[in-house]
């Protein structure tokens, strides 16, 4: 039994809390959240496996140190978790990866890393692709840029709302366009991709982003492009929206999933 850590119970917590309690047989599953949300879940959980999940305010209430801690509970979770998971031994799995635009955070997490068991783990999130594009930094990149198109309603609740009139749009409208860095801090739950990017290409200040709100986009769409000494490369990718939260993909909550699989199997793809 692999004893794994789900920090938080949104849309993407609670897809992959689902998804880990019918692997019963491989995993132990602990839930950290708020202390006012621990009733709530408790009683979530033990509609599926009474008394098999440990639900707790604090990671210090575990009864034991899992080997992987899952970040689901947005930016502050990571500096607030990170660290404590890392020197228990933890591994740390972020989903918030704009919360790595924070230099000194990212220092203090690597540092954790190196000085401890833990290691920093980084999903691919809704992308594809991200292993070759940080393939081909190793040969040399030029140029990387992002560009993301999602449905007005995807943006609501964001900066978006100040630089466009999102409820009147016919067309696709470009509202953001700048570096991987400030996308990512000021629309942190819908470009973390973009953090993602930048992390495993040439960097926040260097990473295009282009963001726009589009009323006939399919679904969450994401394109990555970059050239350099391996040559180019395209990846585009239609992703439906998790049912719990319009903002994120769902191809992000199967993410994690993979990764936690790659975590535990015996066979990493």
């Amino acid at each position: 039994m692999r004893h794994i850590l789900i920090i938080g119970m949104g849309g993407i917590g609670r897809h992959v809390a689902d998804a880990l309690q019918n692997d019963a047989n491989r995993v132990r599953l602990s839930i950290l959240v708020r202390k006012q949300y621990v009733a709530a879940v408790k009683a979530r959980v033990e509609e599926v496996a009474p008394g098999d999940v440990q639900v707790v305010d604090q990671f210090e209430r575990l009864t034991d140190i899992p080997e992987l801690a899952v970040e689901c509970a947005g930016h502050t979770a990571v500096a607030e978790y990170g660290e404590t998971c890392l020197t228990s031994g933890a591994d740390f799995l972020v989903t918030s990866v704009g919360a790595l635009t924070d230099a000194a955070l990212l220092h203090r997490l690597e540092r954790a890393s190196r000085t401890h068991i833990g290691k920093v783990l980084i999903p691919a999130g809704a992308l594809a692709g991200i292993d070759a594009l940080a393939a081909a930094r190793l040969g040399g990149l030029e140029r990387v840029r992002y560009t993301s198109r999602k449905l007005p309603l995807a943006w609501l609740g964001t900066p978006a709302e100040r630089m466009c009139d999102l409820g009147s749009l016919t067309t696709s409208t470009e509202f953001y366009t700048g570096n991987a860095g400030d996308a990512a801090r000021l629309f942190p739950q819908n470009a973390n991709v973009a953090a993602t990017i930048a992390l495993a290409g040439l960097g926040f200040d260097r990473t295009e982003v282009s963001l726009s709100a589009d009323p006939q986009a399919p679904g969450n769409v994401h394109i990555i492009e970059a050239e350099g000494g391996f040559g180019r490369l395209r990846v585009e990718i239609e992703n439906k929206p998790l049912e719990e939260n319009p903002k994120t993909s769902a191809l992000a909550a199967l993410s994690v999933l993979r990764a936690i699989q790659n975590r535990i199997g015996a066979i990493q793809i």
